[in-house]
Parts: structure tokens; C-alpha cells; sequence
């Protein structure tokens, strides 16, 4: 192992991602041809790629992304009505930072959790913090946070990430409790973050979902009025996907 004070005091510095840069750079024959400027260029862009990945892996790890999905990877040949051009410009992620919403409705098997996901994870490699959550799941949970007084604390982070995901949305109609959660996190976000819900149910048919028409119709003033939508169509993609499942 390299014994090297210069490497003892980057270590001291909690320098990772330089000091293994160091290192290679002392073994390194060609090194000597470098220029001092050159030598610290190299070990800056190793500590800001090492910082930079471990920032990406915390964000994915507190997102909690249902499937490993990548924007790269997205399929525009299936028929299914994906529009390119708006998912191009929704992978910029301008509409992030504007505080718009995004609406991935259709039937099931159409790949609306996976391209959901998929903007997910480019939001956590552009440094924006996001959460999914199923939302049946969150509704339940959210009902047992209640009971042991933890409820305030859950709608405060689903109120501060930049991305919220809420996926299978109205699989089933929403109670009293689920009602006023959702209107209490949408709340929250309006104006002020962004959230993505996907749905087999149109959005037309939310409102009788939703239930009670006050809470219906200020819930969904506040998810529909600046949301962006994209209803997709066809086949389930995983009768005809089972040798590309990262595909969708």
C-alpha cells in the first residue's frame, strides 16, 4: 500500500474518490509527463464522478423505485400511444422544476409504472429527490400512521420530495381516511412540487372514485390543472415482452 503523506492528509480530508486517484497516478509510468496542472485535474474529476455516484445512489436508494428502469431504455415501436416528443421533453425535466404534475393513465401491462420509474431515476441522476409509492399501500399505511401518531411526520416527506410517485392509483375507491390524506399531500404539493400518478382509470372517472364531490373536486382541481397526461393504450407489453422484462 502507497505510504505517502500527501495521501495521508486527502484521507484526513474524507478525499475518497482523490485518494484512490493518487494512488494510481503514483503507479502510473506515464505520470511523470503530466503537468501539475493536469495532475490535480485528474484528481478533481475522480472526486466529483466518486461524489457524484454515491449522491445518485442515496437518491435511488431513498426513492424506493419499484423497477429498475431506465430512460434509455425506453421502447417508442410498441403500439401503445406513447408520444416521443412529449416523453422526450418530460425526460428534460423542466415540468420537475415548474411544479407541474403528470398523469400516466391506461390498462394494465402498458409499462405506465415502468416509465414512471424511468423518470424517477433521471430525476435522481439530475439531483432532484423523489419517493414512489404504491399508493393502496401508502393509504394503509397512512391509516396505521394515524393510530400510532406518526401520521404528521409521513405527510410532511411525502410533501417536501421534488418527484412524488403515487402508482396504481384508484384501484379501488378511496374512504374517508384515504380521501382526506390525499387531499392533505396534494395540498401540500400543489404549486410547489411535482408528482406523477399512474391509473388504469381514466381521469374522468376519479371524481366518483374519489367519492365525496367537495373532496373530489378539490383534489383533483389541484392534480389536473397543471398536469401533463399521457393515456396509453393496447396490449398488456408483458405477454409479449417475457424475453426483454427491463424493457418497456
Amino acid at each position: 500500500m502507497l505510504n505517502h503523506p500527501t495521501l495521508d492528509q486527502i484521507h484526513q480530508l474524507g478525499l475518497a474518490g482523490m485518494a484512490r486517484a493518487f494512488t494510481e497516478l503514483h503507479a502510473n509510468p506515464e505520470t511523470p509527463s503530466l503537468s501539475h496542472a493536469e495532475w490535480l485535474g485528474l484528481l478533481l474529476d475522480r472526486e466529483i464522478t466518486v461524489r457524484r455516484d454515491k449522491r445518485l445512489s442515496t437518491r435511488l436508494r431513498h426513492a424506493k423505485l419499484r423497477h429498475d428502469a431506465a430512460i434509455e431504455d425506453v421502447d417508442y415501436r410498441s403500439a401503445r400511444g406513447l408520444d416521443r416528443a412529449l416523453f422526450q421533453k418530460l425526460i428534460q425535466g423542466e415540468w420537475i422544476d415548474a411544479h407541474d404534475n403528470l398523469v400516466l393513465s391506461g390498462p394494465t401491462g402498458v409499462g405506465k409504472s415502468w416509465l414512471a420509474c424511468a423518470l424517477g431515476h433521471k430525476a435522481c441522476r439530475d439531483d432532484r429527490s423523489v419517493l414512489y409509492q404504491r399508493a393502496p399501500k401508502l393509504f394503509t399505511e397512512l391509516a396505521l400512521a394515524r393510530a400510532e401518531g406518526r401520521h404528521g411526520r409521513m405527510i410532511r416527506t411525502l410533501g417536501t420530495v421534488n418527484l412524488l410517485i403515487l402508482d396504481d392509483f384508484g384501484l379501488a375507491p378511496l374512504d374517508a381516511s384515504a380521501r382526506h390524506d390525499l387531499l392533505e399531500i396534494v395540498e401540500d404539493r400543489y404549486g410547489r412540487r411535482a408528482t406523477i400518478i399512474t391509473s388504469q382509470i381514466p381521469p374522468a372517472h376519479w371524481h366518483e372514485l374519489i367519492g365525496d364531490p367537495t373532496y373530489a373536486d378539490a383534489i383533483l382541481d389541484r392534480l389536473l390543472h397543471n398536469a401533463h397526461r399521457i393515456e396509453l393504450t393496447g396490449e398488456s407489453l408483458r405477454k409479449t415482452r417475457k424475453q426483454t422484462p427491463k424493457t418497456a
